[in-house]
């Protein structure tokens, strides 16, 4: 039998390859521009959530995150632009326009929370002076300011809430749409109902308002926000081929879904959007498993182990 020879180069390769294979060491599952992720958040609290849940678990599967506190319109423009990797913030159908316009700069991961409501609501004392439907508002405009507030401006709901003022639908033509942040609106919602005073919102679930306030949706919305109390679903959506650039976060990404009850005990949480998330997830070990599944770190090691132990020392 002939021995085998090599050069002193071969020789160094195949040593330095046995030390690594013995070491256990894995080659990185992705490009190194894939190790920063960016995420828009257009300061919704349930969005600061689900942000929280995914950047717990990216910065232990040893990648980096930045989130961009982003209006609806400039974080889907920052997705055209490649400046955002995923929004995992996209109601539907309210962003239906947004989602017809940048259409072919974006990807459609999955659905990530169903059941969600998202239309105008009120003070359950105002419901209950008779103001229960959109129709109910105009006879109570006086009470009302004749306003109605939205969130920021610019979002799809406001427009909607507009043009239901331009077309007088719901004898509303004289009213205003008062636009502003989330924060702000609720602001102004806990004032009115201090003085027991009327206020009309728009109001979605899950949200921590649900549990603040004693609220009610109002009926005879669906041709503005559909059925079912503008029953929804959230998307995750990333820039366009992100999940092939980066197919190791795309992977998580659409693997995680919610729901409304770990939102609405994470949002509630006094403690800020990261540090909340990591509170539930060390809370309920086991949706790791789905949401780790086929998932690796960075480096390229089985990602459940890894969470898990990071967690466990936070």
């Amino acid at each position: 039998m002939k021995a085998l020879s090599f050069g002193s180069t071969g020789l160094k390769t195949i040593t330095m390859a046995s030390l690594l294979i013995g070491s256990g060491f894995a080659l990185s599952a992705e490009p190194e521009q894939c190790q920063k992720v960016t995420l828009s958040d257009p300061g919704w609290t349930d969005i600061g959530a689900t942000n929280g849940v995914a950047t717990t678990l990216l910065k232990a599967m040893g990648y980096e995150t930045q989130v961009y506190l982003l209006s609806v319109p400039v974080g889907f423009e920052s997705i055209k632009n490649g400046e955002i990797d995923a929004f995992m913030g996209n109601w539907m159908p309210a962003q239906s326009a947004f989602i017809d316009k940048y259409k072919n700069d974006l990807d459609v991961v999955r659905t990530n929370l169903e059941g969600v409501k998202f239309t105008l609501a009120v003070p359950e004392y105002v419901y209950e002076a008779g103001v229960k439907d959109f129709a109910d508002l105009s006879k109570f405009g006086k009470e009302f300011r004749q306003r109605v507030y939205g969130i920021d401006a610019g979002a799809p709901a406001n427009q909607k809430l507009q043009n239901m003022i331009d077309t007088n639908d719901f004898g509303l033509g004289d009213w205003k749409v008062v636009e502003s942040g989330e924060q702000a609106m609720l602001s102004q919602v806990s004032r009115t109902i201090k003085r027991d005073n009327f206020i009309v919102f728009l109001a979605w679930e899950p949200h921590p308002m649900n549990v603040n306030y004693d609220l009610k949706y109002l009926s005879g919305g669906d041709k503005y926000f559909g059925p079912n109390y503008g029953g929804a679903t959230i998307r995750t959506l990333t820039r366009k081929g992100y999940s092939d650039e980066c197919p190791n976060v795309g992977k998580l990404l659409s693997n995680l879904e919610f729901g409304l009850t770990m939102e609405n005990e994470i949002i509630a949480s006094e403690e800020k959007p990261e540090k909340a998330a990591a509170d539930w997830i060390k809370a309920h070990p086991e949706v790791l498993d789905k949401w780790l599944e086929g998932v690796t770190t960075f480096t390229g090691q089985p990602a459940l182990d890894t969470v898990k132990k990071q967690l466990s020392s936070m």
